[in-house]
């Protein structure tokens, strides 16, 4: 998998590869069908001097209707965003899947 240099360049090429919706707008799709979505790519960026500075960029593939989108959580996002904490347990329950 390419680690892209920047958050908007992830976000550019994902959008190339049809991940068009932006579910930080779109957020109510996730909060209410959680168990529909899957996420198909994953890239992490860490603030150089500043941990707040860190990023996640999630690529997000619906399994029923096939839309796929992007979300963007920052550091802070996994503790107040209730769409961060859904990607982040299904991040987990992914890799324990793959074991």
């Amino acid at each position: 998998m390419y680690h892209y240099a920047t958050v908007l360049k992830a976000l550019e090429e994902l959008g190339q590869k049809g991940f068009t919706i932006d579910y930080n707008v779109e957020e109510a799709q996730i909060l209410k069908r959680a168990a529909e979505f899957e996420i198909v790519e994953i890239y992490r960026y860490e603030g150089m001097s500043n941990p707040d500075d860190e990023a996640t960029v999630y690529g997000i593939l619906n399994k029923i209707s096939g839309d796929k989108g992007v979300f963007v959580a920052g550091n802070l996002s996994f503790a107040e965003n209730d769409v961060a904490k859904i990607l982040l347990k299904l991040e987990i329950d992914q890799k324990k899947n793959e074991e």
